[in-house]
């Protein structure tokens, strides 16, 4: 016996009663919509049709940058917008470091892999080449290609002297190599100067490369190495960068601003405190590193992982502003990297909004 048979209610019967309560049920809910619609106001009253027609989904929206090459040379977009800094080109040639500083963000980008991993030569310079073929490419202007942002960009100099010299076969676009490496890394560069290269050279206090970059030549080696290539005829920048508030920091990094000015004049200076970026604090406490560098950060976030307090980001850069130009370097030619923008405004520090301040003309 089934259920309609029990209740002595036919299943037409109770078919027909679903039917009746749906119908009244929609009865009910239109009379509601009518009532609401007379209170309610339209999406026409706060915006316009012609506006809603132009308003696209993100999802539909075409990447603003063109990737060639599968990606080895983009656009760097992932900024936040708190943050005074913009997009750059990146050429992916290779990928990880075997230098292991402590600090390193990109142990966070390459979820702790930093293996050095060269791409095969053929595809980095046949990305190369679509780019240098394209009168579309960043809008037809001249371009710098960040070649350090996922590795250092001299600890393969064989490959990168072939990278360096694709460059030189043209004469729009410049190279940005940087690294931590000393002499021995740059005798391709010393050995034959090419005009569309730009040398960087990460530089820091003594005192922290030798706590938190173990692996790399110490500092007054790299000034060396920056010195020589200067001297062979290439425009040299230099990033100091993390500058991190250890104990007698202001000697420390004052003794280091002397040192590199006494040998060189960097074309630029790229200033910059730490960024605690909680993946590469994960994988460098994974790793074993001494991670007492995060000890530094303040609660705040600020969109670029955790900082420095205000206070104390705001006090490095006046002294180092101070030490640069005290030694006759020009203030223009100082750039601050991934900072806020907060920050910039309360030491008067004028930026193009949504360009990068190191790597873009």
């Amino acid at each position: 016996m089934d259920e309609s048979e029990s209740s002595g209610i036919s299943k037409d019967d109770k078919s027909k009663r679903r039917e009746a309560a749906l119908k009244a049920w929609k009865t009910i809910r239109s009379g509601k919509r009518r009532a609401a619609a007379k209170t309610s106001k339209h999406l026409e009253d706060f915006i316009s049709i012609k506006k809603i027609s132009s308003i696209k989904h993100p999802e539909s929206q075409k990447p603003t940058a063109k990737r060639y090459g599968g990606g080895l040379v983009c656009q760097f977009e992932k900024t936040p917008p708190n943050i005074a800094c913009g997009r750059f080109w990146e050429l992916r040639w290779a990928f990880g470091c075997p230098l292991n500083c402590a600090y390193c963000y990109l142990r966070g980008t390459t979820r702790g892999n930093m293996k050095p991993r060269p791409v095969k030569l053929e595809y980095v310079l046949a990305a190369l080449e679509e780019v240098f073929n394209d009168p579309n490419f960043n809008e037809g202007k001249p371009a710098l290609f960040n070649s350090g942002e996922l590795c250092d960009s001299l600890m393969f100099p064989g490959i990168m002297d072939k990278i360096a010299d694709k460059f030189d076969g043209q004469n729009k676009h410049k190279l940005v190599t940087l690294t931590k490496f000393g002499v021995g890394n740059a005798k391709f560069l010393i050995e034959k100067p090419r005009k569309n290269v730009i040398c960087a050279w990460s530089i820091n206090a003594t005192e922290v490369a030798k706590r938190w970059e173990t692996l790399a030549p110490l500092p007054e080696e790299r000034i060396k190495a920056a010195k020589m290539v200067s001297e062979a005829g290439y425009e040299v920048w230099v990033r100091i960068d993390p500058i991190f508030p250890v104990k007698g920091w202001r000697k420390g990094y004052g003794d280091i601003v002397y040192s590199l000015l006494s040998n060189l004049e960097p074309g630029r200076i790229i200033l910059g405190t730490p960024r605690g970026l909680w993946k590469t604090i994960h994988y460098a406490e994974k790793a074993g590193l001494d991670i007492s560098w995060a000890r530094y950060f303040s609660d705040a976030e600020t969109g670029w992982g955790k900082k420095l307090s205000f206070t104390l980001r705001k006090g490095i850069y006046e002294f180092m502003y101070d030490k640069l130009t005290a030694l006759g370097y020009n203030k223009t030619r100082i750039s601050i990297c991934k900072e806020t923008r907060e920050l910039l405004d309360a030491l008067g520090v004028k930026y193009a909004p949504l360009t990068c301040q190191c790597y873009s003309y």
